[in-house]
């Protein structure tokens, strides 16, 4: 039996024997997409379940450390920063106050083209950030 798993950019085919105690494969439910993902973030933002708002919680504050996990799990940062920064932003946070923190673990420094991979081009050129090592 052949099988193709999410896995990477391509994925990843595995093969194995049909074995008289094989049952068959489970599949998570697929759940359906979010029709405006850039509107759902700045709404989440905007009106989180059981907390204040994110500009709200920021306010009166200097500085902020957003950490970020690095380039092996698929996170959208280039989906999540941008409204996650202008909430900063408007709470009144300079934005050379701004660090994003890749969270590498044990994992090698996300650096140059990869590093826009996963925060954007933009952001990458317009903000401090930092590699934990």
């Amino acid at each position: 039996m052949q099988i193709r798993l999410k896995y990477g950019a391509e994925g990843l085919d595995l093969e194995f024997p049909q074995t008289p105690n094989f049952v068959g494969i489970l599949q998570p439910l697929e759940a359906a997409p979010i029709a405006n993902p850039a509107k759902a973030v700045v709404q989440a933002l905007d009106q989180p379940l059981a907390s204040l708002p994110l500009r709200e919680l920021a306010g009166g504050k200097t500085d902020a450390v957003i950490v970020i996990s690095d380039i092996t799990r698929p996170v959208p940062n280039s989906l999540l920063l941008p409204p996650i920064i202008s909430q900063l932003e408007a709470a009144g946070i300079a934005s050379d106050q701004i660090t994003i923190l890749i969270a590498t673990g044990i994992h090698r420094p996300n650096e140059g083209e990869e590093l826009e991979r996963l925060v954007g081009r933009e952001i990458a050129a317009s903000y401090r950030i930092i590699n934990h090592f």
